[in-house]
C-alpha cells in the first residue's frame, strides 16, 4: 500500500497570464473595469454637451463650440473601451482626457467666479429693481449648483483618467 503524505505538494509560481478569476475566466492583465468606467463617464459627458447645444440653451456659438468638443472627445472615448483589455498601446488618449477634464474644470470655474453661469457679478444690473434682482437670484443660484455638478464631473473624470495612467505604468514596471 501506498503512503499518503499529508504535507501538501508545494505551490508552483502561476505566470501572471494563467491566473483566472473566481468563474474560470483568464484574469486580464489591465484594469478593465477602471477604462470601462471611464469610457462611460466620459461618453456621458459627450451627450450631456451634445444634449445642451441641441437644446439651445447657450446661443448658437457655444452650441457649435460644444458639438466640436464632444467631436474631439469621442475618438478618444471609443479608444478607451477598445483597448481596455488589450496589450497596452500607450496613454496618449488617457492624458488628452485628463487634460480635456482639467482644461474644462478651469472654463467652469471661470465662468462660475465671474459670474456669467448665474447669480454672481456678471449679473448684478445697477439700474435693476431690488425686486428683479430677489426674483433672479433663484435662478442664479441652481445655475451655479449645475457649474458646481459639472466641475464635479469633470473632476471625476480627470481623476479617472490620472489613476489609470498610473495603474498602467505600474503594471508595466518589472518585477
Amino acid at each position: 500500500m501506498a503512503a499518503t503524505s499529508l504535507v501538501a505538494a508545494p505551490a508552483t509560481a502561476v505566470p501572471a497570464a494563467e491566473r483566472t478569476t473566481a468563474a474560470g475566466r483568464v484574469r486580464a492583465r489591465r484594469p478593465v473595469l477602471h477604462a470601462r468606467l471611464l469610457a462611460v463617464v466620459t461618453a456621458v459627458s459627450c451627450a450631456a454637451h451634445l444634449w445642451l447645444a441641441t437644446a439651445g440653451h447657450h446661443g448658437p456659438w457655444l452650441g457649435i463650440l460644444m458639438v466640436a468638443l464632444a467631436a474631439a472627445c469621442v475618438p478618444c472615448t471609443v479608444h478607451i473601451w477598445r483597448h481596455s483589455a488589450g496589450p497596452a498601446r500607450g496613454a496618449r488618449a488617457l492624458h488628452q482626457v485628463t487634460a480635456s477634464a482639467l482644461v474644462m474644470v478651469a472654463v467652469h470655474a471661470a465662468l462660475l467666479l465671474s459670474g456669467m453661469g448665474g447669480g454672481g457679478a456678471g449679473h448684478a444690473h445697477g439700474g435693476a429693481p431690488a425686486s428683479s434682482a430677489a426674483a433672479n437670484s433663484g435662478a442664479g443660484t441652481e445655475a451655479a449648483a449645475q457649474l458646481l455638478l459639472v466641475i464635479g464631473l469633470e473632476l471625476a473624470t480627470a481623476l479617472l483618467a490620472a489613476t489609470l495612467v498610473a495603474r498602467l505604468r505600474t503594471a508595466r514596471l518589472p518585477s
